[in-house]
């Protein structure tokens, strides 16, 4: 794509999230930037978000930040971005709008403007279970509407595009399945400086095994918990990501079985703490009962970790054929694959080497030049 197009994204996400949906926005749009020099990058939030989050992505040379003008009440906000964005995409000549969290706005395609939407998972259709009745109908209706609009979708994973074709009857044709990539942060490194300071702050000073994502029973967490007691005393647990009442239930257990002392749950963690965490990890578990992608065994890997997964969904796709995988119910199975992980475990580094190779296909710049194909398609089919 060499031509110069006004490209605009849906970037509430962008300001506002720091993990997940977050995250895959700011790193598709860093990465655009730099691939797509001589395009104009819009990014149209409803508010300006978080400054820590913002400021790095609007500081690119050619990315703008775009807010609705006279909608004080986050309701006129929220209906800008649902509907009325449109005339202001209208009004500013794009090119191209890109949904990055699953949704566009009603009436794009009458407004004949191009869009492209990225979805992440169809959980709340695979497992409602795991939302409020009303949430899950919301995000259904969402779904199904922006599948209406939408030129062209791209799914995270193989995984989420049978979903896609499953639950909305969308045909696998207009669906391309573009892998997310993490940032490169994520490098296996860290300085002495920032280890000791980790190490002080939290009290990590044993081997022990990493999980990162929300605390929420569809993450499964507990079962890494539960496979803590099948392995030696001296190795320990931490846990990283936002707290939901499933983290009280974790709380509960532990405590009921004596592990006080080998379990650390940690909220709040920046993202360069984080990386340091990767990086003094022994293993990283991933327990999750269904995902759309699982972005943290990329970050994993590339920190060079071997991972343990469960499976059931998409995880295989993210892990590769070197990670090793277990049932999500058995403790026992994956207490014996994390011994496989462990510093010392025979086969260990190769593990890590050939895993390493596997998500190479994950890097940033790949990932945009996808995402550019397909901007370029769609565009063309208008300009014919």
């Amino acid at each position: 794509m060499n031509c110069e197009l006004k490209i605009a994204f849906d970037a509430k996400r962008v300001v506002r999230n720091r993990t997940g949906l977050g995250n895959y926005g700011r790193t598709l749009v860093t990465d655009l930037s730099a691939l797509l020099p001589d395009s104009q990058l819009l990014l149209y939030a409803p508010d300006a978000g978080s400054d820590d989050l913002r400021q790095p992505v609007e500081q690119l040379p050619n990315v703008q930040l775009v807010y609705p003008h006279g909608r004080p009440l986050r309701l006129q906000r929220d209906l800008w971005r649902m509907h009325s964005i449109v005339s202001d995409l209208r009004r500013d000549g794009v090119s191209l709008f890109h949904g990055l969290s699953g949704e566009l706005p009603r009436g794009i395609r009458q407004a004949a403007i191009p869009s492209v939407v990225t979805i992440h998972d169809l959980i709340f259709l695979r497992h409602p279970e795991y939302y409020h009745w009303l949430d899950a109908k919301i995000y259904a209706y969402k779904f199904r509407q922006t599948c209406r609009e939408a030129h062209r979708i791209i799914a995270i994973s193989e995984c989420t595009k049978r979903d896609i074709v499953e639950f909305g009857g969308i045909s696998p044709d207009s669906i391309d399945v573009i892998y997310q990539s993490c940032a490169p942060r994520f490098s296996g490194e860290a300085t002495p400086d920032a280890v000791a300071s980790v190490r002080r702050r939290f009290g990590l000073y044993s081997p022990f095994i990493l999980s990162v994502g929300s605390i929420e029973e569809r993450k499964n967490t507990l079962l890494a918990v539960k496979a803590l007691q099948h392995l030696p005393d001296n190795i320990h647990l931490v846990l990283v990501g936002k707290r939901t009442p499933y983290t009280d239930r974790i709380r509960t257990f532990i405590r009921r079985h004596d592990l006080q002392q080998r379990v650390v749950i940690l909220h709040g963690v920046s993202d360069a703490d984080l990386s340091v965490l990767y990086a003094l990890a022994d293993t990283f578990v991933y327990p999750s009962r269904y995902e759309g992608f699982g972005i943290p065994i990329i970050e994993a890997i590339n920190s060079g970790l071997p991972v343990v997964a469960c499976t059931g969904s998409c995880l295989e796709e993210a892990g590769g054929p070197h990670s090793l995988y277990v049932s999500p119910d058995d403790a026992e199975a994956l207490a014996a694959a994390l011994r496989q992980t462990l510093k010392g475990a025979p086969g260990r580094q190769q593990r890590i080497d050939l895993s390493r190779d596997y998500v190479r296909r994950f890097a940033g710049n790949n990932v945009a030049q996808q995402v550019a194909d397909v901007y370029e398609r769609v565009v063309e089919k208008f300009r014919v």
